[in-house]
């Protein structure tokens, strides 16, 4: 994808991820939550970030078609046969912010024939970005940069959600004899992973589309594997349904 400008798409989804910090910051603004048609939380950083990753991909790229969390949703007849499309969560792990324990993000994917080819995520409070094109993974930790590689073999560590758990998981994880777990909220579990700091993370649902494309170009970029339910199927996007099935990502081949 060498057409995508990178540098900018960072430097974007920093922007977007400064304005989030702004709301989070100042006490007037952090509490106003509204609450969607499905009973999912809406902040105002959710609506901010959306307007600025909404605008500047449409500076930066007009050509490509944008679905995100926060816009207006393409019914499938529209969508069906996009070959190549923006799928954006401005503040992924809204009930991170509203418990406000930082450990939310900022997540923009391409989604090229259903698969994602690139992804930026940007955690603002920890100020790290995550990116993964083609073969290339890496991560920016407060002007550091370094590159993303997965284990390769299995340390028996899971990642697990922060507001999410199943019985399904743990049934899942059972199998690969997991000594040890790291709770983090948000795609920030993918990113786990694509560290080394974790060999495996299950979920079982319920995640949108938006939720996971930028952390499995993250992690695929750095060697991991992600796949419908328990596998061998890679997990795709630009369903019926944007609602997504359980899936399973590993940092290591079995």
């Amino acid at each position: 994808m060498n057409f995508i400008k990178t540098d900018e798409l960072i430097r974007l989804s920093i922007q977007a991820g400064e304005e989030i910090l702004k709301i989070y910051n100042d006490p007037a603004t952090a509490d106003v939550v509204d609450y969607k048609s499905d009973d999912s939380p809406l902040t105002l950083a959710d609506q901010a970030s959306h307007k600025i990753l909404e605008k500047g991909l449409k500076e930066l790229h007009p050509e490509i078609p944008i679905i995100s969390e926060e816009g207006r949703q393409l019914e499938y007849e529209e969508r069906k046969d996009l070959d190549l499309f923006w799928l954006v969560d401005p503040l992924d792990g809204t009930k991170e912010f509203i418990n406000r324990n930082g450990e939310f993000t900022v997540n923009v994917a391409l989604i090229k024939d259903n698969y994602p080819v690139a992804g930026f995520i940007y955690a603002p409070v920890l100020d790290t970005m995550y990116v993964g094109t083609k073969e290339l993974s890496y991560k920016i930790e407060r002007g550091e940069k370094s590159d993303l590689r997965v284990n390769g073999v299995n340390h028996n560590v899971a990642v697990r959600s922060k507001s999410h758990a199943s019985q399904e998981e743990e049934s899942v994880l059972t199998k690969y004899n997991i000594k040890d777990s790291i709770s983090v909220g948000s795609s920030l579990k993918f990113c786990m992973v694509a560290e080394g700091k974790a060999d495996v993370y299950y979920r079982f649902g319920p995640t949108m589309e938006w939720d996971t494309a930028a952390g499995q170009a993250v992690l695929e970029a750095a060697g991991g594997k992600v796949f419908k339910e328990t596998g061998p199927e890679r997990f795709a996007y630009n369903k019926e349904s944007l609602l997504n099935s359980g899936f399973l990502c590993l940092g290591f081949v079995e």
